[in-house]
């Protein structure tokens, strides 16, 4: 008899410790991965009784805000939609959260502490949403839509010296407005061209030539190289066994680093790449913010990881798979997005300090105070300012005699460097033109980069730069 009982009550206590398993898995340990499971349409059901908190732009124009209907809920409304559609997103029962509204949600309808939560619920108190302040400026960000022209690519332009990021613009865009209709929000997920994608944040593309920044900061800085460094830029050369030619097959005698970058010689970068070899490229690609998610606040699902791919997974840079005198020159297996070249030019432009990129400016309450401004948050020091110093009087020759003069500004010196990636199949003539700069070259308070998708023969000297120019000119002017 005793043996059943106890048959039983051993089951009974296994049953209820699986209930306090299970139950304390989702109500404490994996509280967040419910939460944020786009599934979950809970919080969004609760929000929509909260006015949630406006989004504001730079110049105080407003971006999002809400309205109250007649059942007491409230909605989203985008009045200058579609300027911002990826850096700001929306907020929908149908079909959920992206952008900002996303990442800023706790802010945007007032949550706070459990215990203050409790206190207010009790005292009869309705949460309020607190309205965020962006360092998005509306004005630079049309002259860069504008530049882009309905063409597919991107454009990011920040300080370099806080990390505030001033325009970041994919092409094509949406209207926020719009999904609100189940249909229109259909059609934009079934859109080939890719609408909802954010492509300066989540598009991994080919560098070309503006990866030569980076082979440049890593061979100055690890003392291997100087500016004045002379290798033969002749072409072909050998890299890893196979043939790799300049642009246009274009021939170099002996010339030094200043005259290579300046010209984006191919053969002269690979050589230097495979010389520092893998080891050092890793460790100055790892300080630059490569092989991890771009530390902005977005959520995670619009943050890609910029390096070396192979069957969708990055590569350690010193992976046998990795070719470092291709690598070295923007080619072999790499995918970045236009926010990681932006943050290697504003590395450059700030002395070498890498610092946060963000969109967030400030915490604004009901009452108009401001309870949380975002900081200056340094990341790495990438390099020294001397190594700083050297590779902006290097792209500050790519503008005044190289291939970005497209880029000049009048009275303004701009450090830059251009790239052009061949994409498709063989013998299309297809390139991504690139373009990445920084000014007042000597006095830093803008870097940008800029890229376009697709191009019949274009260059980033003639595609992109003149994109870069106008910007810069619109936030310096």
């Amino acid at each position: 008899m005793n043996a059943p009982i106890t048959r039983v009550f051993v089951l009974v206590v296994a049953l209820f410790a699986l209930l306090v398993g299970f139950t304390s898995r989702w109500t404490v340990f994996d509280q967040k991965s419910l939460q944020n499971n786009p599934l979950n349409k809970r919080a969004v059901l609760e929000d929509q009784m909260i006015a949630r908190g406006d989004i504001v732009a730079a110049d105080g124009s407003v971006l999002a805000h809400s309205i109250r209907r007649s059942d007491g809920t409230y909605v989203r409304r985008y009045p200058r939609s579609p300027l911002f559609p990826h850096a700001i997103g929306y907020s929908y029962l149908n079909p959920g959260q992206a952008g900002l509204e996303k990442s800023r949600n706790d802010d945007l309808v007032g949550k706070r502490s459990e215990i203050s939560s409790i206190v207010d619920q009790l005292a009869g108190k309705k949460p309020v949403g607190n309205d965020v302040y962006t360092t998005l400026d509306p004005r630079a960000q049309r002259v860069a839509l504008a530049g882009l022209a309905g063409r597919r690519g991107a454009v990011v332009a920040l300080d370099p010296s806080t990390g505030a990021v001033k325009v970041m613009a994919s092409i094509p865009g949406f209207d926020e407005n719009a999904l609100q209709s189940a249909s229109a929000t259909a059609r934009l997920n079934t859109d080939q061209s890719a609408p909802l994608f954010d492509r300066a944040t989540q598009a991994g593309y080919p560098p070309g030539s503006t990866f030569k920044v980076v082979t440049a900061i890593a061979a100055l800085d690890s003392g291997k190289f100087t500016p004045q460094s002379v290798l033969s830029g002749k072409s072909p050369i050998t890299i890893s066994g196979a043939p790799l030619a300049n642009d246009n097959n274009q021939q170099f005698g002996n010339i030094d680093m200043t005259t290579a970058l300046t010209n984006s010689v191919n053969t002269y970068f690979a050589q230097v790449a495979e010389r520092i070899g893998k080891p050092t490229m890793k460790r100055y690609m790892d300080r630059l913010g490569f092989d991890a998610a771009a530390p902005i606040d977005l959520p995670a699902s619009q943050r890609a990881t910029s390096g070396e791919y192979k069957g969708g997974h990055v590569l350690d840079p010193l992976s046998r798979f990795v070719d470092v005198g291709r690598m070295g020159i923007g080619q072999d297996k790499l995918a970045v997005t236009p926010l990681q070249m932006a943050m290697v030019a504003a590395a450059v432009a700030n002395g070498g300090v890498l610092v946060r990129p963000h969109l967030t400016d400030r915490i604004v309450d009901a009452d108009g105070r401001t309870v949380r401004r975002i900081g200056t948050q340094a990341i790495s020091r990438v390099m020294s300012a001397r190594t700083a110093g050297e590779v902006r009087d290097m792209m500050k020759q790519v503008i005044k005699e190289g291939t970005g003069t497209a880029a000049a500004l009048s009275g303004i010196d701009v450090a830059g460097k251009t790239g052009t990636a061949s994409v498709g199949r063989t013998g299309a003539n297809l390139t991504q033109p690139w373009f990445i700069a920084f000014a007042p070259a000597d006095h830093p308070r803008i870097a940008v980069a800029v890229t376009v998708e697709r191009s019949v023969g274009g260059f980033g000297g003639t595609i992109a730069a003149p994109i870069a120019k106008n910007v810069m000119e619109a936030l310096l002017r």
